[in-house]
C-alpha cells in the first residue's frame, strides 16, 4: 500500500481537553515518519488548536484538514431537560472544505458554548440546516446519531436519519464512518453502516479516532478520563475505552484491517482532496462600522473627531479659565487625520478608531466606569476628541507618533479598562 493511500480524518488532540492525550509536536512527527500527505484535527466541541495545528503541519508540508467532532442535541440546543453529560448529544463528525466552511464552523462551534452548552457545547438540526455550506460531515463514532441506532437494533431509524444527514448535506457531503477498534458493539454498527450505504448509495470512510499515539499510551490516556471525571483507575465503575487501539495506526495496519473495504480507504484520500482551506496570513478583518448615508469612514471619522474637539476646548476653557490656544489643537487634529487616511490606503484604521469610539461611549453613556487610557493610545488627539482616551495629549506632550507611524505599518493599541461592574 502506497502512503498516499490513506490519510487520518478522526483526530483529537490534546485540544479535546482531558480526553485527547495527542501533543501536536509528537502527532508530525509520526505524520513526518509515515509521510502522511495530509492529517485532520477533529477535537471534541471546539476549534482551540486549529491555527496552531494548521502552523505546525504547513511548516513540515502535510496538508491540513480542520474539523470539529460537535455534539448534536437530540432535541433542540435550548433544550436543558437530559439528565447527565452521556446524554447531551450525539456526536458528529464536520470537515473544513472552504472558507465557506471555515465560517459555518465557527458559527456552529460558537452557538454550541454561546446557546446550546449544557454538560457539553451542543448544536441541533436546526442551525445544521443553516450552516452546513462548505462542509463535509461523517457519522462519527459509536456515539454518532446511526451508530447509537444500529447498536439498539433500530435499522429502519439508523436508515431514515442516514437519508436525512444526507439531504441535509447534498452533494456528496455525508460519508457513513467505519472504525476497526475492537469493541463488538462497533463492529455491529459497521455491518448496519455497511448496509445503509447499499441501500442508500453513500460512501464509506474508514478512521481510527486517535485518542494518543502509541498503543501503549492507553493507560496514560485511562488517567487522563479518569481526571476529566474525577475517579480513581480503581473505580470499576469508570468511563473507560475498552480497547486499547484508538492510537494513531500507520497506513499500512489500515489497508490490513479494511482490506475487503478498499473504497472506505480511498474515500479517505477524496475528502482530503476535497478539503483546500488555507488561512490568510497578514490580512486584517474589521467588524463593519454601519455609517450614515452618504459618508465614508474617513468622512465620518473626521465630522466625528473635529466635532469632539469643539467639546472638549470648550470644556478645558472653562477649566483654564479661558486661556487656551485653539491652534496647536487644530493643526494636531489635521495632522493626525491626514496621517490616520494615509494609512487606510493599507489598512482600515478609519473604521478602528469608529468601533472603539462606539463601545466606549456607549459604556460611558450606560454609566459603566471606563479608565482614561493607557499606553501609546493617549498620544492621539483624534482618541481624545473622540472620547476613547480622556487625557488631553498637547498638555502632556505626548507623541502621537508612539501610536501610529506611517513607516511601521500595525495595528493600534488602545488599552481600555472598564469597571467590573456591567463590564459583560
Amino acid at each position: 500500500m502506497k502512503h498516499t493511500d490513506f490519510v487520518h480524518l478522526h483526530v483529537h488532540t490534546k485540544y479535546s481537553l482531558l480526553d485527547g492525550a495527542l501533543r501536536l509536536e509528537d502527532l508530525f512527527e509520526r505524520a513526518k515518519q509515515d509521510e502522511m500527505p495530509a492529517l485532520a484535527i477533529t477535537d471534541h466541541g471546539n476549534m482551540f488548536g486549529a491555527v496552531e495545528f494548521y502552523k505546525a503541519a504547513m511548516k513540515i508540508g502535510v496538508k491540513p484538514i480542520l474539523g470539529c467532532e460537535v455534539y448534536v442535541a437530540q432535541e433542540s440546543r435550548f433544550d436543558r431537560k437530559i439528565k447527565g453529560a452521556r446524554a447531551a448529544g450525539h456526536h458528529l463528525l464536520l470537515l473544513i472544505m472552504n472558507e465557506v466552511g471555515y465560517r459555518n464552523l465557527c458559527r456552529l462551534v460558537s452557538a454550541g458554548y454561546t446557546e446550546g452548552h449544557y454538560y457539553k457545547p451542543r448544536i441541533d438540526k436546526e442551525i445544521l440546516r443553516e450552516c452546513n455550506q462548505g462542509l463535509i460531515a461523517t457519522s462519527a463514532c459509536l456515539k454518532g446519531e446511526i451508530p447509537s441506532l444500529l447498536v439498539q437494533d433500530s435499522q429502519a431509524e439508523a436508515l431514515a436519519t442516514a437519508a436525512e444527514y444526507a439531504e441535509l448535506f447534498d452533494d456528496n457531503r455525508f460519508y457513513l464512518e467505519i472504525q476497526a477498534n475492537g469493541i463488538t458493539e462497533q463492529d455491529k454498527a459497521n455491518q448496519g453502516l455497511r448496509s445503509i450505504a447499499a441501500e442508500l448509495g453513500l460512501p464509506l470512510v474508514a478512521t481510527n479516532d486517535c485518542h494518543y499515539l502509541r498503543r501503549e499510551d492507553a493507560r496514560a490516556h485511562e488517567v487522563l478520563l479518569c481526571i476529566q471525571t474525577g475517579k480513581t483507575l480503581d473505580d470499576e465503575k469508570r468511563i473507560k475505552f475498552t480497547t486499547d487501539q484508538f492510537y494513531v495506526r500507520s497506513p499500512q495496519e489500515m489497508a490490513e484491517l479494511f482490506s475487503d473495504v478498499p473504497e472506505a480507504l480511498a474515500n479517505t484520500v477524496e475528502i482530503a482532496q476535497r478539503c483546500n482551506f488555507k488561512f490568510e496570513k497578514g490580512i486584517y478583518h474589521f467588524p463593519v462600522f454601519k455609517l450614515p448615508k452618504g459618508e465614508t469612514p474617513l468622512s465620518y471619522l473626521g465630522g466625528l473627531a473635529r466635532r469632539g474637539l469643539d467639546r472638549r476646548l470648550e470644556a478645558l476653557k472653562k477649566g483654564r479659565e479661558g486661556k487656551i490656544d485653539e491652534g496647536p489643537y487644530r493643526e494636531r487634529l489635521d495632522e493626525e487625520l491626514r496621517i490616520i487616511e494615509e494609512m487606510v490606503k493599507k489598512v482600515d484604521f478609519a473604521s478602528y478608531f469608529l468601533i472603539v469610539s462606539d463601545f466606549i461611549n456607549h459604556a460611558k453613556k450606560e454609566g459603566i466606569p471606563v479608565g482614561p487610557g493607557r499606553g501609546s493610545a493617549i498620544g492621539s488627539l483624534v482618541s481624545y476628541a473622540m472620547g476613547i482616551t480622556d487625557v488631553d495629549p498637547l498638555q502632556y506632550n505626548l507623541l502621537f507618533e508612539r501610536f501610529l507611524n506611517p513607516e511601521r505599518v500595525s495595528m493600534p493599541d488602545i488599552d481600555i479598562d472598564f469597571c467590573k461592574e456591567k463590564r459583560e
